[in-house]
């Protein structure tokens, strides 16, 4: 099971920007744990976004349990892998 869940909306307004947002619930854990694993999205996002990302979408990645202990490695290969599937369908 990935560290996160990736959810793409096309906005169709002719805006070519892309969006993104990050949440992570209190399920998760602890703030200091809810942050971390929002730093590491972020990280990701600023990495792979840019080149792989849809353009004119709203990009959300949602943190799961998991992904905090997750090496940092396989998420981006997770992250990759599910925006090639986005941008295959």
């Amino acid at each position: 099971m990935p560290g996160f869940v990736l959810l793409v909306r096309p906005r169709r307004d002719g805006n070519e920007a892309m969006r993104v947002g990050f949440t992570v619930t209190k399920k998760i854990g602890n703030a200091v744990v809810r942050n971390r694993m929002k730093r590491r999205l972020r990280a990701l996002a600023r990495e792979l976004l840019p080149t792989r990302g849809v353009p004119g979408a709203d990009h959300v990645l949602i943190g799961r349990s998991g992904g905090v202990e997750r090496d940092f490695t396989l998420l981006r290969t997770e992250l990759s892998k599910a925006l090639r599937k986005v941008a295959g369908a």
